[in-house]
């Protein structure tokens, strides 16, 4: 991907609603997409939308920690990105920048808004674009982007790190998907097997999240959601993996705490026993 490095001069685009379609793989595509005007706005949405901290929904919520892993994978949403691309999103979102001076409202909404016409463009998955690192984040991995009262000023510099942000979320989501391939458990796995398999994933995928959030404020919100997101990956249900991530973790993760390795292990050797009934073998 190449991130432009510059905003190129303002000119005025047509920019049309262009959605990505999903592969032959991926589920119906999706209901109530915001469609944006020629600027890009949320004011005339086809359905409703509400607000949840620092992150849109609109009709089923665009927030990233909602949403199932079929809705982010990449092997399944194509993403074409050039310059060309850059300098066009780049534009639209300059335009849409509040005026220097604007209140928290005011600011808010371009990050609502923003979050809209990214996800029309590009498919939910988009909506992560500012699941940012430490507090103002909510304890994500995103680094080029803060919060609307450090990352929101000059119109051209905010939409460059409105671009960057996003294809850093898109990166984040290919070495997800790069991670969850190789740490599967083979098809026709006995229990024992599976479950070696099962703890292994979960131990390196929440060192992972500790080591890209730093453990900030929220960070176990990113660590329940990734693991979410690997176990569906394997085929398992929905609910079935959200429990078993929730019973695994237990309230033991904390804000600014990075947890031992001794807790780490023991997260991911409850999970493996909890979906397998095996306790895995540690000769490999």
């Amino acid at each position: 991907m190449n991130v432009p490095g510059r905003v190129p001069p303002h000119r005025v685009v047509a920019w049309q609603r262009r959605i990505v379609r999903h592969d032959s793989r991926s589920a119906a595509p999706e209901t109530c997409v915001t469609k944006p005007r020629a600027l890009g706005t949320i004011g005339q949405l086809p359905c409703p939308a509400r607000f949840w901290r620092n992150v849109t929904a609109v009709n089923y919520e665009l927030a990233p920690a909602w949403l199932p892993w079929s809705a982010v994978d990449p092997d399944l949403i194509a993403f074409d990105w050039d310059d060309e691309e850059g300098s066009q999103v780049a534009t639209v979102i300059a335009s849409m920048v509040p005026p220097a001076g604007a209140g928290w409202d005011e600011r808010h909404r371009f990050t609502t808004e923003v979050t809209a016409l990214l996800a029309a463009r590009y498919g939910r998955w988009a909506c992560g674009w500012h699941w940012a690192v430490g507090e103002g984040g909510g304890g994500g991995v995103v680094t080029s982007w803060c919060c609307t009262s450090h990352s929101v000023g000059e119109p051209a510099a905010t939409a460059a790190k409105v671009v960057a942000s996003l294809l850093e979320w898109r990166d984040w989501l290919e070495e997800l998907a790069e991670r969850f391939a190789q740490m599967a458990p083979p098809a026709g796995a006995d229990a024992d097997h599976r479950s070696w398999h099962l703890e292994r994933a979960a131990t390196r995928l929440v060192t992972v999240v500790v080591d890209r959030t730093g453990a900030e404020c929220g960070w176990y919100g990113l660590c329940h959601t990734v693991l979410t997101w690997f176990l569906t990956s394997t085929g398992m249900g929905l609910e079935t993996a959200k429990q078993a991530v929730d019973t695994a973790i237990g309230g033991r993760f904390k804000s600014w705490t990075e947890p031992s390795r001794t807790l780490v292990d023991s997260v991911g050797e409850d999970l493996a026993v909890g979906l397998t009934g095996e306790q895995p073998y540690r000769d490999r």
